[in-house]
């Protein structure tokens, strides 16, 4: 009888330890990979030889894949293992995107001139996702800005990123009902920390020195507006990136939350120091097999300073297509874009999508009170059609074309250019 219980024992141990020994990943593989280094990718994913198979890492190891710039489409693969015939082995398989990318934004409208940005990215440096890249712009007067990003150079979830910009634009300043152009110039470094908290939560904390100059060129004047102002300038700078969203080729279903955060502070009264924070909340839904809708909120608030100088512009390329090129100044604001894309024309690799938008918002004077968000001369809505030129195979290869018509009191009209979607 004994004989029997210890026979019994031992067969219920050795099909348990035979169970647990099925449902464990022996060994886990990339293929597809050509240009980025095997190692990288293996580094960025959570399931490791040891341990349990384990399907929802599975679905979050892909979709963290699916998110690299150099990465067009993920899938996995689940095989029993030869070796022993016990475990799983797991595959994932990656198809890459083209990496190395000029990219162009051309601004007009009915009311402003010719504006261009023209650059090259690199998404993929050394094969480890580093984003290496420049930029020239040319609005009036000429610009330039080099950068580079690397979001896993010290472990899995942190890095870091460095950038270096000598910006200078035409700018409209806004006063006693008035109008002047100044040239505006901003020159500085910036240095980030970068770390990932968790698969939807990531946080970049850093700052920056940097000198802004203007110079007045031609409109009104006042006596209380210098008509010349250097200063020099230290910003900290908090963004926090709440992202869940799920990627299929250049659709996308989900919600996304980013929050920036900062601090200017200043060596001259002109340009006194001040906090600004604006958050964008960004929901996108897949509609039938070739649609998607699209929206974004932007909520912002800076301290409300009485100066011409105001943080918040409304702007072509930052939030209201065919409004024109920074044609006011505030110290809040309230936007929301929302858009209908549909595939006209899929392709091997090409695709052809039309845009349907309606961009709206609204802005608090500079000094002003919470009341400006209302008044019908500060609110601004903008319908409009576009098309949208792209390749499923290069990253962020979008050309999109916008046209803007304001219905809005004293609105304008005007096309948006661009590399990759709005928003």
């Amino acid at each position: 009888m004994t004989i029997r219980i210890l026979l019994f024992f031992i067969i219920v141990l050795n099909g348990w330890f035979s169970l647990a020994q099925e449902g464990t990943v022996v060994s886990v593989q990339v293929e597809g990979a050509k240009r980025t280094k095997v190692a990288y990718l293996k580094s960025l994913v959570t399931l490791k030889s040891g341990m349990e198979l384990d399907s929802l890492l599975l679905d979050e190891d892909i979709s963290r894949l699916r998110r690299l710039p150099l990465i067009s489409h993920a899938y996995y693969n689940v095989f029993p293992s030869t070796e022993g015939n016990t475990g799983y082995k797991v595959v994932y398989n990656v198809e890459e995107n083209f990496t190395l990318i000029p990219f162009a934004n051309l601004f007009s409208s009915s009311n402003d001139a010719f504006a261009f940005r023209v650059g090259l990215q690199e998404f993929n440096f050394l094969g480890r996702g580093i984003t290496l890249g420049g930029f020239y712009q040319y609005d009036v007067f000429n610009s330039y800005g080099v950068a580079v990003r690397a979001p896993h150079l010290f472990s899995r979830t942190t890095g870091l990123s460095l950038s270096y910009n000598d910006f200078t634009t035409q700018e409209p300043v806004f006063f006693d009902g008035t109008t002047a152009d100044y040239r505006y110039n901003n020159r500085g470094f910036e240095v980030m920390g970068l770390h990932e908290f968790n698969f939807k939560n990531r946080i970049e904390f850093g700052g920056s020195l940097f000198t802004e100059d203007y110079k007045y060129l031609s409109g009104a004047t006042s006596n209380s507006v210098p008509r010349a102002l250097r200063v020099d300038k230290h910003l900290f700078k908090l963004i926090y990136n709440y992202e869940n969203i799920k990627y299929y080729f250049y659709f996308l279903d989900g919600f996304r939350s980013t929050l920036n955060f900062q601090y200017v502070g200043s060596e001259d009264s002109s340009l006194p120091e001040f906090l600004i924070g604006f958050n964008d909340f960004v929901y996108f839904k897949r509609v039938g097999e070739k649609g998607n809708w699209a929206n974004r909120l932007r909520l912002g608030l800076a301290s409300n300073v009485n100066t011409p100088f105001a943080p918040f512009t409304v702007d072509n390329n930052l939030n209201i297509r065919g409004v024109g090129n920074t044609i006011d100044r505030g110290t809040g604001a309230i936007v929301f874009n929302t858009e209908y894309r549909h595939t006209l024309i899929e392709e091997n690799w090409f695709v052809l999508q039309s845009n349907v938008f309606v961009d709206g918002g609204s802005w608090r004077n500079p000094g002003g009170s919470f009341s400006d968000f209302s008044h019908k001369r500060n609110i601004r809505i903008y319908p409009g059609v576009g098309l949208r030129f792209m390749h499923k195979r290069i990253f962020n290869a979008i050309f999109r074309i916008d046209y803007g018509y304001g219905v809005t009191k004293d609105a304008s009209r005007g096309l948006v250019f661009g590399i990759g979607q709005y928003f």
